[in-house]
């Protein structure tokens, strides 16, 4: 009867093993569940206070854009010669700049709330380190970086279509022809905003964001199918193919499906499959430089 009790409990101790391992793991998914949204309300918290330096930075450079080439010029002579894009959208410039520039608040927003932060978290004063000691491993804290800018970035793009469709002279057309299509791309291109956003602020010093922004952030803006669609470079062959590594491009293409697919657009499958190659490249070389930063 002793040794029956004895094979029984033996029996037992694997499968309590087992529940013990089960416990330890749920409790740690419980701890940095918390743990992240922790730091998702600290950031929330500090957004909040400096909500109106966030809405005047979305706003100043759309806004100034869209008064000058949707609103002066077509009251000038010979305004509409002078947005030769328009014509794709019978005369009416501002219904292609809509995608565009919602596609540049969600770029500027996204790497503004990322590689700012982190060029002051990575100077002298080192305050990556009290985020770094919260009970999560190095990489979530990364990743909750590009989450929290991705929401800025949504809130982004929700502040200048209002403003990209009441202010020009002229108000732009637009059909959403798929709902879930749009809400993919604009989940996608704000989650690649803050991965570049991050790329950025732990590949470069902090003396040296300032100079980024003039050096990469612009001129990708410029060559990112922002202020005309990728169709319209047809007879300059190779910035055509030269753009394609721009993620800039897919995230104004596939606004610009979403939004505006009466324009000539990329196929929709294409813009989809390269946002997604965009995000996981860009979330590697961030996450990847962010350990780097760390650890050093």
């Amino acid at each position: 009867m002793t040794e029956l009790l004895q094979s029984e409990s033996k029996a037992q101790l694997p499968v309590t093993r087992q529940q013990d391992i089960r416990r330890k793991q749920s409790s740690k998914l419980v701890q940095y569940t918390r743990a992240f949204t922790g730091l998702l309300l600290r950031d929330f918290h500090v957004l909040r206070r400096e909500l109106f330096p966030f809405a005047i930075r979305v706003c100043m450079n759309p806004l100034l854009f869209l008064f000058v080439f949707t609103y002066v010029i077509p009251h000038m002579n010979s305004g509409a010669a002078m947005n030769p894009t328009g014509a794709m959208a019978g005369g009416a410039f501002s219904t292609v700049l809509l995608p565009g520039l919602m596609a540049v608040a969600i770029m500027f927003s996204g790497i503004a709330a990322v590689a700012l932060p982190l060029a002051q978290d990575f100077g002298s004063t080192r305050e990556i380190d009290d985020r770094v000691m919260c009970p999560l491993p190095v990489s979530a804290i990364a990743v909750e970086k590009i989450f929290f800018s991705a929401i800025q970035s949504i809130i982004a793009a929700g502040i200048v279509y209002p403003l990209a469709y009441f202010v020009p002279t002229i108000h732009p057309t637009t059909h959403v022809s798929s709902w879930p299509f749009l809400v993919v791309v604009l989940v996608l291109s704000s989650l690649i905003a803050g991965a570049l956003g991050l790329t950025i602020g732990t590949s470069v010093r902090p003396q040296q964001i300032g100079l980024i922004f003039g050096v990469v952030v612009i001129p990708i803006t410029f060559l990112g199918c922002v202020y005309y669609p990728w169709a319209a470079l047809t007879h300059i062959r190779w910035l055509q193919v030269g753009v394609l590594i721009n993620p800039i491009v897919y995230m104004s293409e596939g606004l610009r499906a979403a939004l505006t697919p009466a324009l000539p657009h990329m196929p929709n499958a294409l813009i989809l499959v390269m946002l997604i190659i965009s995000l996981c490249l860009l979330t590697w070389l961030g996450i990847r430089g962010f350990l780097r930063r760390v650890i050093l």
